[in-house]
């Protein structure tokens, strides 16, 4: 008879507080109990076994101590996904230091803002980052030492030696983990031990993990969805394949390739792979799980029709780690647009401006409440205690819930652009758009997009004397695309006479949003090298 795979954390225990107090703890349970077992995989061919981790991430935390990495320190990461990347993430934790992870598609402005803002002491880059960390440190002047990845490489063959290791707290800061806000460039949420192995059990419970399961990730390193993979594997004592990149061809036939059980998507993932043509290979898979957060309602059906898995929801920001998720036993939710009920841990709230709470099926802002909660925002204060009120984070988001308990999200209240399942700070593209020597003023809202959901849209008012022209729209983007990650770079630039302001002198943008077409001077389309007259009716 063969035996039932072993559910590693059941429902009943998901609020359990996890048994190990700190990240090493958890790491070296992990070998002990799994040992040779692989752990990480590559495709490039890598396979890193649960003690292997424990032993090289030791060698990488008494490299980085040896170089002078003290306790309480940050370092940026700023590599492309591949083994060193977790390595390195863990190596920092164990030397005591704070991990800056770092968007590997950063130009140098955004480079130089995470640097300095988060006060790092070192960089840790690859051969596909480092001629950019180069040109960004020339204007930073905290940093005491930059790595090539390849030296850390050097490093794992020396003699593992347990040194690094000193008391840690579970309440101790392990992330900087930078998202954008609603003002300025992204700003660090502070994550500490205690976030990230409650995320990992709550992730594990979720997802049902269990002995038998493969999970598959293949976001950047850099954002928190990898992260908590890494976490919940660990607790789970099963693999991971890390793939180096999204392929929107390639997702499945690896799927299938590496025998994955459990993935998780978010953001355009799901639609990109619904238009790749069909094949008679698609329901050939192992999967018995997805979780992704915004499954479209209308295509829900269909995912779990094409590829014979269970879809269900999951809701969570990096500030609050897993706060909603829908089980994989409530099939009537299919196609009705929930995000879920909230983990074992965790309480949630829908309030009207004023803090009164919503009736059911009225309209307002989430709230959240629980742990995991991140600390605050790193040297903001004032961001950190209007954010989070008497233990409730206030989330941006608009939502209503049913006389179920079932949350529905809506909309937004942030001033954001949700690109692709990037955050876009509106007002971060206009900071950089304003340095153009032809913007008088500025300002940037969403557009509507079917496959990106939605795409970045600049409104630009021009210094005096300068006319509204192809030209002038794509020296804007170029100047644009300069400074900041591509994935921010507006791709519509609409010029105006002058802007709809406030009484406190802001733009007015849902006016702003709302002109008629014949109110305006013209708006264009910029891809490819070229600006193009855009038809606003016409969005492709």
């Amino acid at each position: 008879m063969t035996a039932h795979p072993a559910v590693r954390v059941p429902p009943e225990k998901a609020s359990d507080t996890p048994p190990w107090a700190t990240i090493p703890e958890l790491v070296a349970s992990a070998a002990e109990s799994y040992g040779t077992r692989e752990f990480l995989r590559f495709d490039d061919g890598t396979s890193i076994s649960f003690r292997e981790f424990d032993e090289r991430t030791g060698t990488i935390a008494n490299h980085l101590v040896s170089r002078g990495l003290r306790r309480g320190q940050r370092v940026a990461i700023m590599m492309s996904n591949g083994p060193l990347w977790p390595l390195t993430w863990i190596g920092v934790i164990k030397a005591g230091g704070i991990a800056v992870p770092v968007n590997s598609r950063y130009r140098t402005a955004d480079l130089l803002h995470v640097l300095t803002d988060s006060g790092a002491v070192g960089v840790i880059g690859d051969q596909s980052t480092l001629g950019m960390i180069q040109t960004a440190i020339a204007d930073c002047h905290n940093l005491a030492f930059v790595i090539d990845g390849q030296e850390l490489e050097h490093s794992l063959a020396a003699q593992v030696d347990d040194s690094y290791a000193g008391d840690m707290n579970r309440n101790d800061a392990v992330n900087f983990q930078y998202t954008s806000g609603t003002t300025g460039f992204p700003k660090a949420c502070v994550l500490t031990h205690d976030y990230w192995l409650r995320m990992g059990w709550l992730a594990a419970s979720a997802a049902g993990i269990r002995s038998d399961d493969v999970v598959l990730t293949s976001q950047p390193y850099s954002y928190i969805d990898p992260q908590w993979h890494t976490i919940m594997c660990l607790v789970g004592g099963v693999p991971l394949v890390v793939l180096s990149r999204f392929s929107a061809s390639g997702y499945w036939p690896a799927v299938r390739q590496h025998k994955a059980t459990f993935i998780y998507m978010l953001g355009t993932m799901p639609v990109l792979l619904y238009k790749q043509p069909r094949s008679d290979d698609d329901r050939k898979n192992h999967v018995r799980l997805v979780l992704c957060s915004g499954i479209n309602p209308e295509l829900h059906s269909e995912f779990e029709r094409r590829w014979g898995a269970p879809w269900r929801e999951a809701y969570g920001m990096t500030e609050t780690g897993m706060d909603l998720v829908v089980s994989e036993d409530a099939v009537e939710t299919v196609g009705s647009g929930t995000a879920g009920k909230p983990v074992a841990t965790k309480e949630v709230r829908v309030v009207q401006s004023d803090g009164s709470g919503c009736a059911i099926g009225e309209i307002g802002e989430l709230l959240v409440k629980g742990k995991p909660m991140m600390q605050g925002y790193f040297n903001r204060p004032e961001e950190t205690k209007a954010t989070i009120v008497d233990g409730w984070l206030h989330t941006g988001d608009t939502a209503y819930q049913d006389h179920e308990g079932w949350v529905y999200l809506v909309g937004r209240l942030k001033d954001m652009v949700r690109r692709a399942g990037e955050n876009i700070a509106c007002s971060e593209v206009e900071s950089v758009a304003a340095g153009h020597d032809q913007v008088q003023m500025c300002a940037v809202t969403p557009v509507p997009d079917p496959i990106l959901g939605e795409e970045v849209k600049i409104h630009v008012e021009l210094v005096s004397g300068v006319e509204p022209s192809a030209e002038v729209a794509l020296s804007i983007v170029d100047f644009i695309s300069a400074h900041i990650a591509q994935f921010k770079v507006p791709r519509y630039v609409e010029f105006v006479d002058e802007f709809p302001l406030t009484p406190s002198e802001r733009v007015a943008k849902p006016q702003l949003m709302a002109r008629k077409l014949d109110q305006r001077q013209g708006s264009y389309r910029v891809e490819n090298g070229r600006a193009d007259l855009w038809d606003e009716t016409d969005v492709k």
